[in-house]
């Protein structure tokens, strides 16, 4: 049944969020497939084919995690045609890997974008961040009469942790370096944020962590250097079984719930902004919603960029003409961890 608390029949809209405006900031390196494969000392074909890569972004000297974040916040910004004081709130739904360790970067992307009236917290929930931000915002919005402007800004540059000979975080091989930002307005009229759903399993908790450099494991030595990257702690066959057995049913116990409270049923979805992972799981995904490759989009050219995912496939979604005006759309991701997040929009 559809969520009558903000929003009735197609067309008449009462409380919503909408959203304003997108931006997507990608740095200007990118590594191809064939020195993964050469770093990784996996066939480049298997990298291309199996993986899913043709390339991936990674950063250069200046694209700190929140530069990144603030280049695609400007983006958002302007493409929502708003000033950056009209925004009452900030949050930060990118990596926890930033600028310093225990760090609030989004009190720097608001002050570096003239946000000066918005006030600001970091939240994580690594690469479902983007929807349980949304989320949030949409919560505050709808029950503060004076938040009705909401920026979420994202920076991500986990490929910083991630060591291509490492065998046991051989799924990581596609991360990769990016900023997205989304502006919401309350009640704007356009593209309104429905229902989201989210699914956590804290058994994996500690299954695939950096080992070094947390409260854990402290003082650092001298040797943690060389150690400061994600890995399987464990036996990892018996990780990928365990997660493989979760991660299919809980996508879709996401997916199907989000537009179920949105009112709506899988038949309905136009198109599925989903995060990046091996090419046999992303069609596994779409034929098992009854969707074709071209009510989404395969991210072969970017790699995974955490959170960032969904905004930029929706954003090459539009581009593409694949999102038109009302087109349902589902955005959809996992978090290490592990945590399924699925928000529902209607677009247009």
């Amino acid at each position: 049944m559809r969520d009558e608390s903000h929003h009735t029949k197609w067309g008449e809209v009462l409380e919503h969020i909408g959203i304003a405006g997108i931006g997507i900031y990608l740095p200007e390196k990118q590594m191809p497939a064939r020195e993964i494969a050469k770093l990784s000392n996996i066939p480049e074909n298997v990298i291309i084919e199996k993986f899913g890569i043709k390339q991936k972004y990674l950063p250069g000297s200046k694209d700190t995690t929140s530069y990144m974040a603030i280049k695609a916040s400007e983006e958002a910004i302007e493409d929502a045609g708003i000033s950056p004081e009209e925004i009452d709130l900030l949050i930060w739904g990118g990596g926890q890997h930033k600028d310093y360790p225990c760090w609030l970067a989004g009190l720097k992307v608001a002050h570096e974008i003239g946000a000066f009236r918005a006030w600001s917290f970091d939240m994580e929930a690594m690469c479902g961040s983007m929807m349980v931000a949304i989320d949030i915002a949409k919560s505050i919005m709808l029950t503060r009469d004076d938040v009705n402007t909401v920026l979420i800004a994202s920076g991500y540059r986990n490929v910083d942790l991630i060591n291509l000979s490492e065998p046991t975080t051989s799924f990581m091989l596609d991360i990769g370096a990016g900023g997205a930002a989304i502006v919401l307005k309350k009640n704007l009229g356009r593209n309104i944020v429905l229902s989201s759903s989210f699914k956590g399993d804290g058994s994996f908790a500690e299954d695939c962590v950096v080992p070094v450099g947390g409260t854990k494991n402290w003082p650092m030595k001298d040797t943690d250097v060389k150690k400061f990257y994600f890995r399987v702690i464990g036996n990892p066959a018996e990780f990928k079984k365990r997660l493989s057995e979760k991660t299919t049913p809980n996508f879709f116990n996401v997916i199907k719930e989000s537009v179920k409270k949105s009112g709506y049923s899988e038949k309905d979805i136009d198109y599925l902004a989903i995060l990046h992972f091996k090419r046999s799981a992303h069609y596994a995904v779409l034929q098992e919603l009854g969707l074709t490759p071209e009510q989404s989009t395969y991210l072969e050219e970017y790699g995974h960029i955490g959170q960032n995912d969904q905004l930029l496939s929706i954003k090459l979604g539009l581009k593409s003409g694949k999102i038109k005006d009302g087109s349902v759309i589902v955005m959809v991701g996992a978090g290490l961890g592990f945590v399924w997040a699925a928000t529902t929009v209607r677009w247009g």
